[in-house]
């Protein structure tokens, strides 16, 4: 009984010292929710993030405030003005990227999305010029995306007007574009390694932002013993480096001397340029990865904006009609919809832009790491510090936007009717850490999106009352399983 009733009096001794130092290293960092030992300050936000769960926050403790996971201080950034502040004004100071335990195991400080210094710096700017000139090349990737758009069509099409879920056969699409631009050529649907990879990178998507990635970043250690969905996302991370490694050993093997036509290509050509070169980082483990990067960014984000765009227009049949009649006086009806005639498209374009102001895709953007100090609003920021830019809450600020939670095309469109882009649009993110594939991504959206509307009428199935507009909180703003019919013009 001694015994015990000592180890509970360490206990409380060592948790009451544990939070008067929470206490003191609070007062160093912007305002916010009171932290304690363990658990910081998540009594705030509960066992389930939401959409407007840091913008509730903002609303109590103001547009810079810190956020306790645990006993590591994150800062968020919330509104058009403080995350522009952060990630436009101070770019250098925001470009670092942190290597939580569940990042250190699908980007191993390697290619772009997980990596830093030169290694980021050489892997983005190189990724960044061969993705424009992929698309640039005759019988590019933009012919890729038509093609695909056909196909696409031709599945939903197949149904016959029967209710189906268009998330898997849009995922298929976008996952095959990527593929067409790493490797040279779409793959085969039913090609059992492309299956798998879109599995994995299914896996992956769903845990991330999820309470379970916050808890095995904060105590992978403890999580790592204990059964739960981060064994799943750990398996696929395995698997898809696999994958790919594979395919790239495949693609190396079977490829004859000839013009670059891929990113593997040019990026082999690169390997071969710097060899002599032993401080270089274009090696073949950056290549895999920067591979992972692509499909895991290119390939699910489509799906879900395609997805929540087309049960949109099912929501709001008004402007469903009113993108198709655009469609149908503007462009010739026997040919498919390139991605010049956007200009000929405004309201369409206006509406895509509107479902990605809407549906925030990213949620917020990956979290980023200040390389020095900084000040943002007059709060201090040290060096070393975790920043989130909650761009759901740019996305949706009512300072910048006439109805912020409505679905308005209108925000995208000047007085004569003509499409306005808008800097408060971050849905591809801001900054030096924006959104590498964003033109690919435009591209596709506009493809694919203009070409189903231009064949189908969207319905919800017969009998079905009411629409789920809740969205549930993985890598992005995901749906709930859902079902829609493709009715044949």
């Amino acid at each position: 009984m001694e015994v015990s009733q000592f180890l509970i009096a360490v206990g409380i001794c060592f948790l009451t010292v544990q939070f008067i130092k929470l206490l003191w290293a609070h007062r160093k960092f912007p305002p916010g929710p009171v932290p304690f030992p363990i658990f910081g300050s998540l009594w705030r936000i509960g066992w389930k993030v939401h959409q407007d769960t840091f913008i509730k926050l903002a609303n109590s403790y103001g547009d810079v405030f810190t956020l306790w996971i645990g006993h590591i201080p994150v800062v968020v950034l919330t509104g058009f003005k403080a995350v522009r502040n952060g990630l436009i004004d101070h770019l250098e100071a925001m470009s670092g990227r942190p290597v939580f335990p569940f990042f250190k195991i699908l980007g191993n400080e390697k290619g772009i999305m997980f990596s830093n210094g030169k290694t980021w710096k050489q892997q983005r700017q190189f990724g960044k010029a061969i993705l424009q000139k992929l698309g640039q090349m005759k019988k590019g990737l933009e012919h890729h995306i038509e093609e695909e758009a056909c196909q696409l069509v031709e599945t939903f099409a197949h149904k016959k007007g029967q209710p189906l879920d268009p998330s898997l056969p849009i995922m298929h699409s976008a996952s095959k574009i990527i593929h067409a631009a790493v490797f040279g050529q779409p793959v085969l649907t039913q090609d059992d390694a492309f299956q798998k990879l879109i599995e994995h990178i299914t896996n992956i998507t769903k845990f991330r932002g999820t309470f379970g990635e916050m808890m095995y970043n904060i105590y992978p250690s403890l999580v790592q013993y204990i059964p739960g969905p981060h064994k799943k996302a750990l398996s696929s991370c395995e698997c898809i480096h696999s994958l790919i490694k594979k395919e790239i050993e495949n693609y190396k093997n079977s490829q004859a001397s000839h013009e670059p036509q891929s990113y593997i290509d040019f990026y082999l050509a690169h390997m071969d340029k710097e060899k002599k070169d032993s401080t270089s980082t274009f090696h073949e483990d950056n290549l895999v990865q920067v591979i992972v990067d692509l499909f895991i960014a290119g390939t699910d984000t489509i799906a879900v904006t395609l997805s929540w765009g087309l049960l949109f227009m099912v929501v709001h049949p008004d402007i469903q009609e009113k993108v198709r009649k655009e469609i149908e006086n503007a462009l010739d009806a026997s040919k498919t919809i390139c991605y010049e005639d956007r200009k000929k498209l405004p309201y369409s374009q206006a509406v895509i832009h509107e479902i990605q102001r809407l549906t925030s895709i990213l949620f917020y953007t990956l979290s980023t790491l200040c390389t020095t100090d900084l000040n943002i609003f007059d709060f201090y920021i040290p060096k070393g510090s975790l920043v989130i830019p909650n761009l759901c809450s740019v996305l949706l600020d009512p300072k910048q936007w006439e109805t912020p939670r409505q679905f308005n095309p209108n925000h995208f469109l000047d007085e004569d009717g003509k499409f306005a882009p808008r800097e408060e649009f971050f849905a591809f993110g801001a900054g030096c850490r924006d959104c590498l594939g964003k033109p690919l991504a435009q591209m596709e959206l506009f493809i694919f999106f203009t070409n189903l509307m231009k064949t189908f009428t969207f319905q919800q199935p017969e009998g079905m009352k009411e629409v789920n507009m809740e969205s549930v909180i993985g890598g992005g703003m995901q749906l709930h399983p859902l079902k829609i019919c493709a009715i044949s013009h």
